[in-house]
């Protein structure tokens, strides 16, 4: 499949008519009349009006800065910006209790996804801390399968995710 190039012009289902800005290896970065800037998948359907030509360097700039941001955190507490999904940007969380006498309690919906992102990047932390420990090789894998069962403990909260490269992955079935 060849790249579309800079400068393309494209007609997408939801986001509607825009302009490749940006190429990376797996999305296109596009700027929508209506919609503005979003990243979509490579291979997402789409009609394209306008191909540009021209060989598409697939080292972006935003795979260069990718990798960047992955050996930072691997050595340290730094944590990447992880975009909310669309439909959920802006919106309201609400627990409502059984008792119909008590208040229910509402919760920006952006600030619990924040607080759902730093428990998933300190999972990560704890994860790089305990391969890089002197614990004994049956010591750490017992630690990382505990862990990984908890992000399966978390995959209900991966709907709040614009891209699914940030999910929460727990055990695979055999």
């Amino acid at each position: 499949m060849k790249l579309l190039g800079i400068g393309s012009r494209i007609n997408h289902p939801e986001y509607g008519k825009g302009v490749v800005t940006n190429v990376t290896t797996q999305h296109y970065w596009v700027t929508f009349i209506e919609k503005g800037l979003e990243t979509i998948d490579i291979d997402s359907e789409f009609e394209i009006i306008e191909a540009a030509d021209g060989d598409v360097d697939t080292v972006s700039f935003f795979d260069v800065e990718s990798s960047l941001v992955d050996i930072l955190k691997k050595w340290s507490d730094a944590s990447e910006v992880v975009p909310i999904a669309d439909k959920y940007k802006g919106g309201t969380l609400i627990l409502k209790p059984a008792d119909e006498g008590l208040k229910p309690y509402e919760l920006p919906i952006d600030t619990f996804f924040h607080k759902i992102t730093m428990v998933r990047d300190r999972l990560r932390v704890m994860e790089q801390r305990i391969n890089s420990s002197n614990l004994d090789e049956q010591g750490k894998i017992d630690l990382q399968q505990y862990i990984t069962r908890i992000y399966g403990s978390l995959t209900s909260f991966n709907v709040l995710f614009k891209s699914k490269s940030h999910h929460f992955v727990g055990q695979r079935g055999k």
